[in-house]
Order: C-alpha cells, then sequence, then structure tokens
C-alpha cells in the first residue's frame, strides 16, 4: 500500500477542518421512531449524522494513519486531529500542562546478541542460533529443577512442583501444557491465583530463569522470532514495568542445549533420554547438582511514549459539575501486518496484498462516535454534570491508557468523580440479511447492540439504560455477553474493565467479532453508518441523562466473581 505521504495528509486534514453540515440530520437517520424524544438533548443528538460519522472515520481510519499503532506517527496524527476539533468545538483541555495530551511514557527492551550467553559445564552457546530469549536482562546460575509442563492450575488439581522447591534454582520445562486443559477457561480466573503459568510460578516461587523445550512451530519460526527479539523487543508503559517489577528470564533452547543439560543424569540406574522426559509430564525433579550452568542475558532499553487524548465540558451545577459522566474509546489499532488471506474476496475494500490494519470498526467506530457527541454536547444545552472524554491509547496492546489513566487521571480529575463510564469499542457493524459466514455468526442484527455490564454493578444504571432506550430508539439490547462464563470474555478484553476494577459502573457497546476483525480489511466502506449513527445517539442520550439526574447511579454489587480478576 501507499506510503505515508505528507501531502496526501495534509490534504485530508483540511477538509476534515471544515465543519460537517448540520444539516444532513435532516437526510440522516430516517429510521428514528416517533419515540425519540423533543427534548433538548433529543434535539442535540439529532446533530450527529450519518454522514458527520463518515467524514471522520474515513480520516481516522485512512491508510496514511498506517493502522495508528501504539505508538506510531499515524497514531499521534490522530491525536492531533482529535484535539483540534475539540478546541475548535470549546471543550476544555483536560490532560497535562493545559493541552489534551495525557503523555504516556514507555520503553522498549531489546535483546543484545553478542552480549548474552549460556554456559554449561565450560560449554558455552550462543544467541540465535542455540537459544532465544525473552529481552529481560539478567545473569544467573544456579542448580536445575525438571518440572514437566510446568504449568499449576488449581482448579483442577495440577501441580508437577508437588514436593520439591524450586527458589534459587532454574527450572527446566518441555514446552507444553498439562492435559486437560484445552481452553483458556479450563484455568480458571485469576492468572497468579488460580492458575500459574511456568514464568509465573517461577516469580513467584522464586526460582531464577525458565529454560523451554522448543515447539515444532517455535523451531519454523526461529529465525523470525530471532529477528524480533533483536529489532523490535517488548514494548511496555515504563511505569507500569516498574511497579510490576521485572519477569523472570525464559529462554527458549535448541535440542544442542537440552543435550548437555541432561547429559549423564539418570533416573534410578538408568540413564536418562530425551523421550523418557515426557514420563515426567506431570511431575518435576531435580537433576544433578554436580552441573554448573549459568546464563547471561544482555538488553538495550529505548525510551518512548504515546498519549490518552481528553477533554472535559464542564456542568452547570455549582455541586454536581464536580462529578464527571465518562464517555470512552480506544483510537489505536494494531498497525501493519502480513496481507489479508481473504483472496481479493473484498477487492473492492482493499487489495489482498493490503498490509495496513485500518481498523475502522475496531475502534474506528468508536473513536469518530465519541468525536460526534463531543461536538454535539459542546453545541447543546449545558448539563448539570461534567462530560469527560477519553480517547485512550494502546488497548491493543494490553488496555495501557485506561489502566494509565484509572491510575493517575489527567488534571485535577479523580477517578472517585466518574459517577459512570460509556465504553464504545466497536459499533459499525451489523450482521447482512442472509448472511452465513460462521465468522459473522455472533455480529449483532440490525438495530441490535450488545451491552455488556450496565446490570453488574450498578441496579440504577442499568435501569437508566434500559430507560432511555426504551423511550428514544428502542433498540435490542443483547445481553449475552454479561455471562460472567462467557468464553469470549468480552467483559475483560475492553477500556472499561480498568473503570469498574476501580468501583466505577460501567457499559460497553460493542457489535461483536466478525469476519474482518483484526484483519486489512477491516475498512470505511464496510461501516454501515446508519446502524453506527442509532448506536451513537442513544448513548448520547444515555450520557446526557446520566448527567442530568439528580444522584450519580449506586453501587449495589460486586462483581461477579468470575469478572473481578486479570
Amino acid at each position: 500500500m501507499r506510503r505515508f505521504n505528507s501531502l496526501v495528509a495534509a490534504l485530508l486534514l483540511a477538509l476534515c477542518l471544515q465543519a460537517v453540515p448540520f444539516s444532513r440530520a435532516q437526510t440522516s437517520g430516517q429510521h428514528t421512531a416517533a419515540a425519540v424524544s423533543t427534548s433538548a438533548a433529543g434535539k442535540a443528538a439529532e446533530q450527529i449524522t450519518a454522514g458527520q460519522l463518515k467524514d471522520y472515520l474515513y480520516f481516522v481510519a485512512a491508510d496514511e494513519m498506517e493502522g495508528r499503532d501504539t505508538p506510531s506517527r499515524g497514531l499521534d496524527l490522530t491525536a492531533k486531529f482529535i484535539a483540534m476539533n475539540l478546541s475548535r468545538w470549546g471543550v476544555k483541555p483536560a490532560g497535562d500542562d493545559g493541552t489534551y495530551f495525557q503523555k504516556i511514557a514507555l520503553q522498549r527492551t531489546r535483546i543484545a546478541p553478542e552480549q548474552s550467553r549460556v554456559e554449561i559445564n565450560g560449554q558455552k552457546f550462543n544467541y540465535g542460533e542455540a537459544f532465544l530469549a525473552q529481552p529481560v536482562a539478567a545473569e544467573v546460575s544456579g542448580q536445575l529443577v525438571y518440572g514437566g509442563h510446568g504449568w499449576v492450575v488449581n482448579g483442577k488439581n495440577i501441580n508437577p512442583y508437588a514436593g520439591i522447591d524450586v527458589k534459587d534454582k532454574i527450572i527446566i520445562v518441555n514446552g507444553y501444557g498439562p492435559r486437560g486443559i484445552n481452553t483458556v477457561a479450563d484455568l480458571g480466573v485469576k492468572e497468579g491465583v488460580d492458575w500459574f503459568s511456568p514464568s509465573d510460578y517461577a516469580k513467584k516461587n522464586g526460582a531464577k530463569a525458565v529454560i523451554s523445550f522448543p515447539l515444532p512451530e517455535d523451531l519454523t519460526n526461529w529465525s523470525t522470532q530471532r529477528r524480533k527479539e533483536v529489532e523490535k523487543g517488548t514494548l511496555g508503559v515504563e511505569r507500569f514495568d516498574k511497579a510490576d517489577g521485572a519477569g523472570v528470564p525464559l529462554i527458549t533452547v535448541t535440542r544442542q542445549i537440552i543435550d548437555a543439560l541432561f547429559q549423564g543424569e539418570k533416573v534410578g540406574d538408568a540413564e536418562f533420554t530425551i523421550a523418557r522426559l515426557f514420563d515426567f509430564h506431570d511431575k518435576a525433579f531435580a537433576l544433578s547438582t554436580a552441573k554448573q550452568v549459568s546464563l547471561k542475558l544482555s538488553t538495550i532499553v529505548e525510551k518512548a511514549s504515546t498519549q490518552n487524548v481528553v477533554g472535559v465540558i464542564e456542568g452547570k451545577d455549582p455541586v454536581l459539575k464536580n462529578e464527571y459522566v465518562a464517555v470512552g474509546a480506544h483510537y489505536d489499532h494494531v498497525g501493519t501486518g502480513q496481507p489479508s488471506d481473504t483472496e481479493g474476496k473484498f477487492a473492492s475494500t482493499k487489495d489482498k496484498n493490503d498490509t495496513i490494519w485500518n481498523g475502522a470498526d475496531d475502534d474506528g467506530s468508536g473513536t469518530v462516535a465519541v468525536l460526534a457527541m463531543a461536538q454535539a454536547f459542546a453545541s447543546g444545552p449545558r448539563l448539570k454534570r461534567s462530560l469527560l472524554f477519553v480517547w485512550h491509547a494502546g488497548e491493543e496492546k494490553g488496555l495501557w491508557g485506561a489502566r494509565y489513566f484509572t491510575e493517575t487521571p489527567s488534571g485535577s480529575i479523580n477517578i472517585k468523580q466518574v459517577v459512570a463510564q460509556l465504553n464504545i469499542d466497536m459499533i459499525g457493524r451489523r450482521k447482512p440479511e442472509g448472511d452465513t459466514n460462521p465468522a459473522n455468526k455472533e455480529l449483532a442484527q440490525r438495530d441490535e447492540i450488545y451491552v455488556i455490564g450496565s446490570k453488574m454493578m450498578s441496579t440504577e444504571l442499568g435501569d437508566l439504560s434500559e430507560r432511555v432506550n426504551r423511550g428514544y430508539l428502542n433498540l435490542k439490547f443483547n445481553y449475552k455477553y454479561d455471562d460472567p462464563k462467557d468464553p469470549n470474555q468480552f467483559f475483560f478484553r475492553s477500556d472499561h474493565f480498568h473503570y469498574a476494577q476501580r468501583g466505577v459502573p460501567v457499559i460497553f457497546y460493542t457489535d461483536g467479532e466478525h469476519e474482518d476483525y483484526h484483519r486489512p480489511s477491516d475498512a470505511p466502506d464496510r461501516i454501515d453508518y446508519e446502524q453506527m449513527l442509532r448506536v451513537t445517539r442513544t448513548i448520547f442520550m444515555t450520557a446526557s441523562e446520566l448527567a442530568d439526574i439528580k444522584a450519580r447511579p449506586q453501587v449495589d454489587k460486586k462483581l461477579p466473581f468470575e469478572l473481578s480478576g486479570n
């Protein structure tokens, strides 16, 4: 696809600087029912149009944004586009130092191959040839423990380490999972509580490192993974890395190192062989104390940054203006990747060789919905409470922006002042009539939207959400994914999660996954803008009601146990 072209981007920016004419409301959203409110809020909602959403999305999800990876110049340009419009509309900046940007310091850690090695009884092995490693700086030596598969799953009484102390040891695992564990749901809820990966267990119990056998796919992708560790490494939020602490070194080794590790080992009187290791898949044992093993991993750390975009429309009530109704979306996506495997099925949308993952639905749709709502609120009547708009970065990396904001809200905002958070992540698609594609099986139907979390923490919030919808467009609210045992685990997978973890009642709106999810074909011309309009206006009305009710929604329920962990 086309490389970033500053001239094209400037022209797009200039086009989007032109105000979207509100007269489009007369021709967009004709599906609006007779029950549409004639209140001031209802009239303000009509300022949001399908044409407006389309204009904004064709900018945000343009190829020139290069997939809005975190961090990237495309993401930064999108942030500036959002901030520019907020300034034009008079939305107050609520980021750092009087800006719209809440800066997030990042760091990238890469392996330094020439300074990394493994040594066994004086025999040295080089990085890249005999082993690969996660980029965690370390220099350790110690006795060896073979840990079988290395996983602990408390709910299924799986613990290969029974009777073995791994403190100050180096754990060797065979790379395969435990028997009887086929899905994520089989593990339990909380990582580090209900279940432990080999690395989790090693860190919790004081082991010095984990050495893993390679799986067949590891060997197939060896050179690609080596290049990734050396060139890209791992990217993280600097503050999170410091707070969470360094992980335990994890290296994947070739047969050369495996043979050296087990050379001369015996089980009873019989010499140990690699084949016999899998007889001990579910049980750990200590290796010879005479073997001298050490490893050194050196890393290169580089600084980077990204940002949340934050704006506020102040409420008119002298007391309630200190409370906030938060409306948010993540404006990042996954950047660039491999060409689509659709073999040209969507040739009108994207060429089959396209490598730019535009993220029009995920979450360009949420990004521009929040932008259009901010514009309508800015031109409409002031409400009692303040409105807080947050475009989160790094959602695709692990909800970075939402965690960062809720742990350290920008400006003078305190998370305890947020009365509710409405999260919008993928609202631009619906299942076509007669569609039989299995990938679209769970995609929302016409005038349907999945609503997650509205009843989990606050009865009042759930009731308000339904009351507003019934009196307005009466969309079909599908609560399927409210099931705490839902195998998709959608409740954990978007920004609202961190608000809920800090006691803020939430509503998450999504259309579900579809055939273009996380693929280059998730492009603006695949969006149903009329469907997106109806959902956006409904959320606008819900936020309006929340901003004007007498008392904030009471949190009268704890999150279900299954949804209270990581």
